[in-house]
Parts: structure tokens; sequence; C-alpha cells
């Protein structure tokens, strides 16, 4: 009897399958995004608009996993694809979790009952996913000041069914990812969640083993109906993606998770283009006499287009808060010259532009800042975007200069995990003891 109880709730990890779990996978992020608790409180809920890994999927090397519970645990063929990217070749291979099997770029955990009730596909339930991605990053730099690189792998998007909460599956889902960072030859693991998140950094650091490590701050401004007046005292450049990538490594050189495919990042179709901003009347001669002689103050940021990916909408706000949000829609509508801050319908599903790369120098650089975060507001207001948002490093000088209100942000806690004991420790060390340091860059891809 105990043995046919376990066949019949046998717990699997496996590839995600676009055609047979994408409507549970649906299932699930609604139900943690917006939440069961009856709590009464407003929820985020993200629209991933029909594709789970957008999250990922621009990611050098990327993977999704899910977690399905089985009722015919016998015959049931354990083995797991794997592909890396978009375009690579899979292979089957053997179930047995050990640092030498494979894994899939996206699995779930899905519940298969004996009498086959299981809420999505043919009595098969998904009960929990998680996305994850491998790419090389700055950890540190040399005595020389010289950047070192190091593979890490991200953990995100990490979700459990409320049904199924509290029976291991999301750290079965976090160690199978661990496991494939681990062959990817990540030296780290590292994960995101708001500081308030307590579910999320009990599981992390209490039973994954993850270490606090950074606290960055998401900055987000409303998208008004009107624009924004230029800046007089800033002149702003629009950058090639070379020059931008140029310019990214010449300033981002030695800042943590600087990604080493910057490249890739600046030349993807989401990103909208990269922005200088100098001081009014200062000559442009290129990016190399940039570089070559600074201005005394300049700032830079390029942006992404979240809109294409993914939308957002606030629900569980009481009506009265919609209706006086809408009215100040409604007044700067009729009256732009008045230029009242209006708050965007956050109530429906909206987009967002996320500002990366932003960075700069000298003692009017949060000026400058300020002058190219209205530029990017004009964007996405013309793109028809809700928000605009960033995210900074708690001590970064240039967080004075970004516009934003405080109630739509969030204090985020990164967690980091040493994965490989192996290796020597170089001018680094252990990357999970080191001191935070002002800046932190964000990679856009897996906001």
């Amino acid at each position: 009897m105990v043995e046919a109880a376990a066949m019949a709730a046998a717990v699997v990890v496996r590839e995600y399958d676009v055609g047979r779990d994408r409507a549970g996978v649906e299932e699930v992020e609604r139900a943690c995004e917006v939440g069961s608790n009856g709590t009464g409180k407003m929820c985020l809920f993200t629209d991933l608009l029909g594709d789970p890994l957008c999250r990922i999927r621009n990611s050098p090397a990327f993977l999704m996993l899910s977690q399905v519970r089985c009722a015919a645990a016998a015959g049931f063929d354990h083995s797991l694809d794997r592909s890396i990217g978009p375009s690579q070749p899979t292979y089957h291979l053997s179930s047995a979790p050990s640092h030498h099997a494979s894994l899939p770029p996206s699995c779930v955990a899905e519940e298969t009952s004996p009498g086959g009730s299981g809420a999505a596909n043919g009595g098969t339930e998904i009960a929990g996913l998680v996305r994850g991605c491998v790419k090389s990053v700055v950890s540190g730099a040399t005595p020389a000041k010289d950047p070192i690189y190091t593979k890490v792998g991200y953990v995100l998007g990490l979700r459990v069914s409320p049904r199924h909460r509290r029976k291991g599956v999301g750290k079965k889902l976090v160690d199978r990812l661990e496991e494939w960072f681990w062959q990817m030859g990540a030296e780290y693991s590292y994960m995101a969640t708001e500081q308030d998140n307590e579910a999320s950094v009990r599981l992390f650091t209490g039973r994954c083993g993850y270490s606090k490590f950074r606290t960055p701050s998401v900055l987000v401004h409303p998208v008004f109906n009107h624009t924004l007046e230029p800046s007089r005292s800033a002149s702003i450049v629009r950058l090639d993606p070379r020059d931008a990538e140029l310019l990214y490594r010449w300033h981002f050189a030695n800042v943590e998770f600087f990604p080493n495919d910057i490249d890739a990042v600046l030349s993807n179709a989401l990103s909208l283009g990269t922005f200088l901003a100098v001081p009014a009347g200062t000559p442009w001669r290129g990016v190399e006499a940039f570089m070559d002689a600074p201005p005394s103050s300049w700032a830079a940021v390029s942006v992404w287009n979240c809109m294409d990916a993914f939308r957002l909408e606030v629900r569980g706000a009481p009506r009265l808060m919609r209706a006086a949000a809408g009215a100040t829609r409604l007044v700067d509508r009729a009256a732009p010259w008045l230029k009242i801050p209006s708050i965007p319908n956050l109530f429906a599903p909206f987009g967002l532009y996320f500002l990366y790369g932003l960075g700069g120098a000298g003692p009017d650089a949060a000026r400058l800042v300020r002058a190219l975060c209205r530029h990017a507001h004009n964007m996405a207001r013309r793109g028809g975007c809700g928000v605009v948002a960033t995210e900074v490093g708690s001590c970064d000088p240039v967080r004075d200069g970004v516009p934003r209100w405080e109630r739509l942000g969030a204090e985020d806690l990164w967690c980091i995990k040493r994965l490989q004991d192996g290796y020597g420790e170089g001018p680094l060390g252990d990357w999970t003891k080191a001191p935070a340091r002002q800046s932190i860059f964000i990679d856009p891809r897996e906001f």
C-alpha cells in the first residue's frame, strides 16, 4: 500500500513543453502572482504574453524546469532533454541526479493523479517551475584594475502552485537547476527577490545555502499623459551599439555583474538605444575622443523595451483609488499645459521601459541623469508604456538623479551561493564574502 501510494505521488522534473504545458504554467503563474490568500492586498500580476521563456530567451544559455507529479511511476520515462539556448542539439540522458546529469533548458513540475483528475493537461498538473540562465559577468578586478570575469548561474521565476507548497517542490527545482549551472561551469549561483518576501528569503538562505549579498533598489516613475520638457542645460547624444559597447567596457569594466556579452545586449532588438548626456555646448567628436578627454560631468543610459516581452497589471486596488487615478489622467489629458503628474492606468495591462547601463561621473552627473530620464520618459510615452523603471545599487551616486515614486518601487535582495570549490581563489577570493561596492550592473534581459 505504501509503495503504491508512493508510486501514485511520484514527482518528476522535466523539460517545459510549450504544447502541453503552456496552460498549466500560466495557471501557476496566475496563482502565484495574484495570490489566493484572501487578504485583499494589491498584487502585481505579470502577463508573459504566452511566452514563459520571455525573461531568459535572450540570454546566452538558458533553462526552464518544471516539476510534475505522476500517478504511474512504473514505466515512466524519467530521462530529461537538454538544450542550451534556442538552437542547440538535444540529448536524452539518465535521470539520476548528479553533477554529471544534464538538464533541459525548460522544465516543469507536474502531477498526474491516478484517476486523471489533474487540473491541467489530461490529469497532469504543474506543481512548480523555475527558470535560469548562465553567463559570464564581472566579479571583481585584479591589482592592475583588469576585470575578473566569472561564470554565474541566475535563478529567476521560481513558482510553486499554492496547493503544492511546503512539500519541497521549490527546493527540488532549485537543486536541479544548480546541477545544470554546475555542468555549464558556473562558479556561483545567485537570485533576486524583494527584501520583504520572507518565504523566498527563507527558502534560499535557510534551505538552499545562499548568503545575502547585495541590496539594489528598483526605482519606478509613471509615464504622464503630457511630454516632459527637455533639459536646456544638457545635450543628449545617441550612440550606436559599437560606440555604446566601447563606452560601457571603459566605464563599467570593474562593476559587478557587468556581462561579458554586452555587445549582444546592446544589439538586441529590444534595446531601443543608448544615450549620453553632457553639459550643453560640449562639442561631440566621437566616443574615442570622449573617453580620451571626458567632460567634467556626464551620464549615460540605455533603454530596454520590456513591453514587447511582458505586461504588468496591479490587481486588488480599491475602487476609490482607481477612480482617483483616472481623474488625474482626465485632467492631464484635458489641460496638458498644467503639467499635472497624472497616474497612468496601472489597473489594466501596461508595459514598461527599463533603463540599464545607468552611469556617469562628475559633480553634475545627477542632473544629467535627470535629463536622460526625462528623455526616456518621453520615449516611453510615445511607445504607450505605463511606467519607466531602473535598478541601481543602494549606494550608487547616480540614484539621486533618478526621478521616482517611492510607492511604486521596491527594495531588492540578491543572494549568492558558491557552487564549485575545486578552483584557485585568484585575486578575487570567494566572491560571496566580497564587500559591496557602490555600483552594480543590472542585465535587462532578466529583469
